[in-house]
This record gives C-alpha cells, sequence and structure tokens, in this order.
C-alpha cells in the first residue's frame, strides 16, 4: 500500500462526505424544525426541497447570457429558491396541515405523503410543458473549475493542492460556505431573537405560550418558512452539487436527510447538523470502497460499489437507536399521565 498515494485519497473522499453531509444537514433542519414545533413528519418537505433546486435551474439558465458576476448570479438564485420555498411550506402548513392540527397523528402523517406526490407530479408536470424532465444547471463560469485555479489569487494554493494530489472544486467550497452561512444565520435567529425565543416557547408547551402572549399559529407558520427557506437553499446547492436534478430527486436526500435527523436526535438542530454530516462521510467512503480496495490491495473491498451507500447509513442509524434511541444529540421526552 502507497501511503502517499492513499493520503490525498482520503482527504479528498472526507472532504467530498463533508460537502455531501452539509447539503444532508441543510435538508434535515427542515425535517427537525417542524419536528420540535407540532412533532410532524413533514414528509413534503423533500418537495419543497426539489422545488428549491428547480428554482435554482431556472434562475441560472435566465441568466446564464446576462453580464454579471457569477456570485451574485448565486446569491439570486439563493435568494429565490428560499423565498418561493419557504411560501410554499407555509402554503403547505395552512392548507394541509393546519386544519388537521388536532387529529389523530396518523391523519396529517398520510396527509403529508399525500402532499409530497402532489407536488411531485406537479413539477413534472409543469417542467414536461416546456419539454424538460432532467434539468442539468449551467453555472456560470468558473464554478466547475478547481478550487484556486492557475489564474486565481490563491493559484499557489491550488498548486500546493495538485501537488499533494488532492482535488477540491470551487463548487465544494460553495456548498461548504453557504452551509455554514446557513448554519450561523439559523443559530442566532432560534437563540438570539424574540422570534426564536417564541419559537422555542412553542415547541416546548404551546398551550402555554399562548397564555403568555404567544401567537403560536404565528410562530408555525414561521417555522414552515425558515424550514423551506433552507429547504429552497439546500437544493440550489445539491444542483449545482450534483449537476442534473427532475421532479423525483427529492425522494434519496429527503430519506437519508431525515434518517440523519433521527440519527443526530429528532428535534435537536445540532444534531441535525451531526448526523447529516456524519451520513455524508459514511457514504462517501462507502462509496470510495472499491478505489481503497485497489489501492489497498484488499480484493474483497474492490468489490464494493457505490450502491451499497445507502445500505451502511441505515445499518449505522440501526445500530445508534439501538443503543442510544433518542439519537446522538436528542433528550428523551417522559410524557405525565
Amino acid at each position: 500500500m502507497d501511503f502517499a498515494t492513499l493520503a490525498p485519497f482520503l482527504v479528498e473522499v472526507v472532504v467530498g462526505g463533508l460537502v455531501l453531509g452539509f447539503v444532508y444537514a441543510i435538508i434535515a433542519l427542515g425535517y427537525t424544525m417542524v419536528y420540535g414545533v407540532l412533532q410532524l413528519i413533514n414528509f413534503a418537505h423533500s418537495e419543497v426541497f426539489v422545488t428549491g433546486a428547480v428554482v435554482g435551474f431556472e434562475v441560472f439558465r435566465v441568466l446564464k447570457d446576462v453580464s454579471m458576476n457569477g456570485y451574485l448570479k448565486l446569491l439570486i438564485a439563493l435568494l429565490s429558491a428560499m423565498v418561493i420555498s419557504g411560501a410554499l411550506n407555509v402554503l403547505i402548513e395552512r392548507l394541509a396541515y393546519r386544519p388537521l392540527r388536532n387529529a389523530p397523528k396518523l391523519v396529517p402523517l398520510i396527509t403529508a405523503i399525500g402532499v409530497s406526490l402532489i407536488l411531485q407530479d406537479t413539477l413534472r408536470i409543469i417542467e414536461g410543458f416546456q419539454g424538460r424532465f432532467d434539468l442539468t444547471y449551467t453555472l456560470p463560469q468558473g464554478f466547475a473549475g478547481p478550487f484556486c485555479g492557475p489564474n486565481s489569487s490563491c493559484a499557489s494554493l491550488g498548486s500546493f493542492l495538485n501537488t499533494i494530489g488532492v482535488r477540491v472544486k470551487v463548487t465544494d467550497i460553495i456548498v461548504i460556505l453557504v452551509s455554514l452561512v446557513s448554519l450561523g444565520a439559523l443559530n442566532y435567529l432560534v437563540n438570539r431573537t424574540r422570534m426564536g425565543k417564541a419559537i422555542r416557547a412553542v415547541a416546548q408547551d404551546r398551550v402555554t405560550a399562548g397564555l403568555m402572549g404567544i401567537d403560536a399559529d404565528r410562530m408555525i407558520s414561521a417555522t414552515f418558512l425558515i424550514g423551506g427557506a433552507l429547504g429552497g437553499i439546500s437544493g440550489v446547492l445539491f444542483g449545482m452539487k450534483f449537476g442534473t436534478v427532475n421532479a423525483y430527486s427529492g425522494f434519496d436526500p429527503g430519506i437519508i436527510a431525515f434518517t440523519a435527523a433521527v440519527l443526530g436526535g429528532i428535534g435537536s438542530i445540532p444534531g441535525a447538523v451531526l448526523g447529516g454530516l456524519t451520513l455524508g462521510v459514511i457514504q462517501s467512503l462507502i462509496g470510495a470502497m472499491s478505489v481503497l480496495g485497489g489501492l489497498a490491495g484488499i480484493a474483497n473491498l474492490e468489490a464494493v460499489d457505490a450502491s451499497y451507500q445507502r445500505i451502511g447509513a441505515f445499518i449505522v442509524l440501526v445500530l445508534i437507536l439501538i443503543f442510544k434511541p433518542t439519537g446522538l444529540l436528542g433528550k428523551s421526552n417522559v410524557e405525565k399521565v
């Protein structure tokens, strides 16, 4: 085994896993915030996420030939996706979930699945009318290239990375930076603002919060707005990372992101982030097993391909929940009778 060859490859795999993990984490936050307030699993969130990805595609397509800084185009795509996905999530809550708030828990769960299917086919019809199914992102010039390329201001860093055999794309850095900014903004909003305190109060005890003058319905709508906006951001990042999206692209990342929320502790914001990063790195390592097996000379590992990624993620989830049912950072709730 050549360590000089293996080490840079491992670094590249871990970086790729962190990039994927941040995407999962942003999606998972939408699940965990809604669950924290309503104890509802919003399965339609995966389609809210895809809506953001479609909006991002349309913005980049429209601005393709416009003479404008690429990062300004990215900002417009992110803001547009946040607004539309956030508004869509609020509309879903108002029309589909609010009338069922006092119904048995199974009823809104089935409704969420129904809303998910409706949104899938709606997106398919909208794009189908324009003769499109698989939407391929047209990124601004330079976004698809290597981080710190030869003509950039940090060319020396890029040269060093190439020397040690580590390849990092500009889109990878964008995904990480946008995710960190989003997480920082969410942390500030939830923990440092009056709205955040009100949302946490409603999550803890909706009735008591109402007696204290907090408009619970407004705070629940705000939670859906924030979760939808995060879904829009993750949709654009997903499209930039993988290049192609369609109306059904939300299923796999949605399931993995929900798994990440459960893994970290459903209802816990730090848990959703930790769960997303953990599953991202695990999936990246499993996907690279065949190459690692070849580099290390282990024949059994060479037979492992990327199709085992989801299996590995769910095995880790099951093992953790066996020993810690509340997830990595979740807290047990004891109901008083």
